[in-house]
Parts: C-alpha cells; structure tokens; sequence
C-alpha cells in the first residue's frame, strides 16, 4: 500500500496509482484517465495535481493552483485548531448548594462558554451542610 501523506499539499509526480479520477480548478469533474494524461494536463495548465481522497477507486486527484493550495491549508488548520481532540478536553465545576446568585450566574456563563468552545462539561453539586 502507498504511503500515507502527512499534510495536504501537491503530491508532484509521485502518484502510486495508475488511473485517477480528475477534478479541475474549478471544481468540475474531468473524468477517470491515466496517470500521465494528468500529468501532461498538470503541465499544460502550470497546476499541481493535489489528492482529496484515496480511500475510493479510483483515488481522487485535483488540479489546484499554490494559491489554492495554501487557501485549503489554512482552511484545514483552522479547523483542526476549532475542533477539540475527543476524550482530551473535559472541563468540570463543583459547587455547593448554597450558592451564593451572582457567582451561580458567574459559573453559568463559563459553562456555557465551555459548551460552545464544544469542550464536554462536568458539573458537581454538593450539599451545604
């Protein structure tokens, strides 16, 4: 099996599959071709051929220019950065019943900031004595 790649970018012309299924620039799909068609339509267009998906057959390849390239990098570092790891984040508050209305209000507000920033939230109320 290929490697796996690490990072989206142009894979060049280190394509371990023979037929490709190609999307142009804009999104339009070009058809299932041979390798070295994609590659002399790569060169014709000045573009660099990057994969969306391997796990289908054929794997799809797009035709992209560096500054689409570096636009989807972006997109996909801010997403990775806004979706928390599962299981990593668990964010807990214990109180006592006796609490005091203005730091409940307090407390609710940062839990509420908690559960948009999508972290999961533990809350312990403990009695008063």
């Amino acid at each position: 099996p290929p490697k796996r790649k690490a990072a989206f970018g142009s894979v060049g012309r280190r394509i371990p599959y023979r037929i490709l299924h190609v999307i142009n620039q804009d999104g339009e799909s070009l058809g299932n071709m041979h390798r070295a068609e994609a590659l002399k339509l790569m060169d014709q267009h000045d573009l660099k051929l990057v994969l969306l998906r391997e796990n289908v057959e054929p794997p799809v390849y797009r035709l992209m220019t560096g500054q689409q390239i570096h636009e989807e990098q972006l997109k996909r570092a801010e997403k990775k950065k806004a979706s928390p790891k599962p299981g990593r984040y668990i964010k807990e508050l214990s109180f006592s019943s006796a609490i005091a209305k203005n730091d409940l209000e307090t407390k609710t507000k940062q839990i509420a900031q908690w559960i948009e920033k999508k972290y999961h939230v533990k809350v312990t109320i403990r009695q008063a004595k």
